[in-house]
């Protein structure tokens, strides 16, 4: 090999090779310090791309579980309320059947009826407290809830999203409505409205027990779907964990190997860039 004080090919090479670790420890430190392996396009663009649609995804999972929230708590509510109101009508019965009794005095009578018409506008105050965020699934006209289940692209070739929704019936649950059935001013003041209103009770009975079913379907139905939506998001985001996280025991001994080949990188180049000086010698 000729000797040149112009062009040091050691020393190119061996700054070459230092450049590349400091790479190698460029990108091993960035990835520790975000804990990610892909951080941008840069780093891998089909794993990157893959994880930023699957982060919408997580995205639109958030929106379906704070909807799936909201109508559990709406619809919980109208079950405690509707339980209530059951447990109510039951008292109510019961003082019907003794104020049917001809064998009871008037007074006893009187005093039955009074029990009965504070139940029954029980009645009324737990339905208007059984609301939540302005939804009252128990008043006649107090709307309907309705939640997201999922979303689903309708068209593969638009952004356009179609949500999936599920939705829980009004009960209306006001007296004289469908389901309880009892009047507004119902009473058992004597044997004969006593008599009628056991009628009356057992088949607001009836319809409390579909009421019931339907409320306690639905909420587990919710819940269900809760369930689901919460594993769908762990998975999907274990998924992106797979793509773009550094795996941060393997990154630490890279970063140990890397420390080590800078020094001796920066050794090997300093003794480069010092062979032309031996041809100082040459002129003694």
């Amino acid at each position: 090999m000729a000797f040149s004080v112009n062009t040091n090919v050691g020393a190119m090479a061996a700054l070459q090779s230092l450049n590349e670790t400091n790479r190698g420890l460029s990108q091993v430190q960035s990835r520790i310090n975000t804990g990610l392996k892909v951080a941008s396009t840069k780093d891998d663009s089909a794993s990157y791309t893959i994880a930023q649609g699957l982060r919408g995804d997580m995205g639109g999972l958030a929106a379906v579980s704070s909807s799936l929230s909201r109508a559990k708590s709406v619809t919980d509510v109208a079950v405690a309320g509707a339980e209530q109101i059951s447990d109510v009508v039951n008292q109510m019965k019961a003082k019907a059947y003794q104020a049917a009794d001809a064998g009871i005095d008037t007074s006893t009578r009187d005093a039955l009826n009074a029990d009965f018409v504070a139940l029954r506008d029980q009645i009324t105050t737990i339905v208007n407290s059984s609301d939540f965020n302005g939804t009252n699934l128990l008043k006649a006209s107090g709307g309907t809830v309705t939640a997201l289940q999922s979303l689903q692209d309708s068209n593969t070739s638009s952004t356009t999203w179609d949500p999936d929704s599920l939705s829980v019936a009004n009960q209306g649950l006001d007296l004289g409505g469908s389901v309880v059935t009892i009047a507004s001013g119902g009473n058992i003041s004597t044997q004969a409205s006593a008599q009628a209103m056991i009628d009356t009770i057992t088949t607001t009975q009836a319809n409390l027990k579909t009421s019931l079913s339907t409320l306690g379907a639905a909420s587990r139905k919710i819940d269900a779907q809760s369930t689901f939506t919460s594993k769908l998001s762990d998975v999907i985001e274990g998924g992106i964990g797979n793509l773009v996280d550094a795996d941060l025991a393997k990154e630490s001994a890279k970063l140990q190997a890397l420390q080590v080949k800078q020094q001796l990188g920066v050794q090997a180049l300093s003794i480069a860039n010092q062979a032309p000086s031996t041809i100082t010698s040459l002129f003694r």
